[in-house]
């Protein structure tokens, strides 16, 4: 039996998500495909545009077999942390053969280089990195600078899903996984694009149509269940998160609570978070008026989000200790792949967590925890939902996994 990784947010679902599961059925001739997904926030530092339910619908529809849930600590956290928590699930299953990633380059080899180089992070390289940090680059720039030292694959550095894969390789590497990795070409538009204009539009596009109630474009660019799936639900963006964000940060500042408690928050954004605390603005608004030449777009939006769900740099830590994941928790899964799950439950040492009623009886102490963070995360988010459908919504006790 041959079972392969992906990890996703899909957010949304596109044509090049289904490209992507096709393909991997055809070069791999897998059994079964297992996504590692983000949860209702992203790595982006925002709300997902769609709940995980309705995500893991589309993906099951679309031909994945079972799909987990990312912990929001590290769904939300840097690419760094994502990629190795969504590889540690993976891996921590004991039934996953290959790891399939989407990348501009489509080379391996190349990749596995600079992925290398970041994971032993040879002396030289560390000292050009502090050396441009000392000079008030943000990371992802002073990296890659650091890294033109000492390699000549720097260009694979300025590509998103380049980063993502090195990343994951990165990931692999360190824990010495037995997982293959192997990657598909990305075609289309590039990850940042926000034109519609070809077969296979960015992820970034068919937000920023959705954003504009473009509906009739995005026909064409995912399939037709994804697409009839995602009128029945609904969107939220980063602002609709304004409100509660202005009184988190209020309540924070308040209490005295020191922000660099919080994943990310450096003593100069902690600072000037406060100075602005009662310039009362959007989510958005509060991310242009934080940034500067140091701290990009991304960076502050997670920071603004780690606030508002209280994760602390403190957690974070500690659970990179313990792996990254304590349990696996099951989203969706087909019934097909029955077989599948009893694989895991022999090879695994995760409790598989498929009804949160059972769940503080079934984990351990610590386990429980990171799943009632997620839970508390996933309420904020339905209170989102149900505030803007005007509609009452289901909670994460009542919501059961998707099955179909």
């Amino acid at each position: 039996m041959k079972t392969i990784g992906i990890i996703a947010e899909y957010n949304p679902f596109h044509n090049g998500h289904q490209y992507q599961l096709e393909q991997v059925r055809e070069q791999t001739g897998a059994d079964y495909i297992v996504i590692a997904m983000s949860g209702n926030f992203v790595q982006r530092g925002e709300p997902a545009i769609y709940d995980k339910y309705t995500r893991t619908r589309i993906a099951l529809n679309a031909g994945a077999d079972l799909i987990l849930e990312i912990p929001v600590m590290f769904a939300t956290s840097s690419a760094e942390d994502f990629a190795a928590c969504g590889v540690s699930l993976l891996d921590q299953l004991g039934v996953v053969d290959g790891l399939c990633f989407g990348s501009e380059c489509g080379d391996i080899p190349a990749l596995t280089q600079v992925a290398n180089i970041l994971a032993e992070e040879p002396a030289e390289y560390t000292a050009f990195l502090r050396q441009y940090l000392k000079q008030g680059e943000s990371f992802p720039k002073a990296r890659l600078q650091a890294l033109a030292k000492v390699n000549e694959n720097t260009a694979l550095l300025s590509s998103p899903n380049n980063i993502l894969g090195i990343e994951y390789l990165k990931a692999l590497y360190r824990r010495n996984s037995s997982i293959q990795p192997f990657t598909i070409k990305r075609s289309g538009h590039d990850y940042h694009d926000s034109n519609i204009s070809e077969q296979f539009a960015s992820a970034t596009a068919l937000r920023k149509a959705i954003a504009e109630s473009v509906f009739p474009t995005l026909h064409a660019q995912m399939p037709g269940f994804a697409y009839q799936i995602l009128t029945e639900a609904t969107p939220v963006f980063p602002d609709d998160c304004s409100l509660l964000l202005n009184y988190q940060i209020l309540k924070l500042i308040d209490s005295g609570m020191d922000l660099t408690a919080f994943l990310d928050v450096s003593s100069e954004l902690a600072d000037r978070i406060q100075r602005q605390c009662l310039e009362f603005d959007t989510f958005t608004g509060r991310i242009q008026n934080l940034k500067t030449r140091q701290y990009t777009y991304t960076r502050i939006s997670r920071v603004l989000l780690h606030l508002l769900l209280e994760i602390t740099d403190e957690q974070a830590q500690t659970y990179r200790r313990k792996d990254y994941n304590s349990y696996a928790r099951v989203l969706g899964f087909r019934k097909q792949a029955e077989p599948l799950l009893r694989q895991i439950k022999e090879h695994t040492a995760l409790p598989l967590v498929t009804k949160i009623a059972d769940a503080k009886k079934k984990l351990p102490e610590d386990a429980w925890q990171v799943l009632r963070q997620d839970l508390h995360c996933s309420h904020l988010y339905q209170a989102i939902v149900q505030h803007q459908s005007r509609t009452v919504s289901g909670n994460e006790y009542t919501q059961p996994i998707v099955i179909i």
